[in-house]
């Protein structure tokens, strides 16, 4: 069983603008882990065994290869690779790495959270600047220097 590493610096709430170039970042990154977990198996059915499965199933995958990518990265290290980049964390509300359940509903939240834009918005109003589903997930995303902790 992997478990995060510890605590070992203060954390500090990360800007909003920091969080949201994380985002777009990670929309980038996300072209490589679609291209080789989604559309390369597809492309092998297709070729190998001459079948077209039905598009549900695609998006099932999808969803299904974007949950493992992001829940792993968030429990196992705090951070995606995005994230790393930017010098970003995920921590709960109590300053500890986040539970899977947290990180589930985390993943879960963010699809209508950020898909709307009403979790970004939200940030301008929680007295802390947090994004809607970090603020329901109780989690948090800090800055966070990746030689220290």
């Amino acid at each position: 069983m992997i478990v995060p590493e510890p605590i070992t610096q203060e954390a500090v709430l990360a800007s909003r603008s920091r969080r949201i170039a994380a985002m777009l970042y990670e929309l980038l990154l996300l072209i490589g882990v679609v291209g080789g977990g989604v559309l390369l198996p597809w492309i092998v059915v297709g070729v190998v065994r001459h079948v077209t499965p039905p598009g549900w199933l695609l998006w099932v995958h999808l969803f299904a290869v974007l949950a493992l990518y992001f829940v792993w990265h968030w429990r196992r290290r705090g951070a995606t690779l995005a994230m790393k980049t930017w010098k970003l964390r995920i921590l709960s509300a109590d300053g500890h790495p986040p539970s899977w359940g947290q990180c589930w509903l985390r993943f879960l939240l963010a699809w209508p959270s950020v898909g709307t834009g009403v979790g970004i918005l939200w940030s301008w109003f929680d007295p802390d600047g947090l994004f809607l589903h970090d603020r329901l997930a109780k989690t948090r995303i800090v800055q966070w220097d990746w030689k220290v902790g």
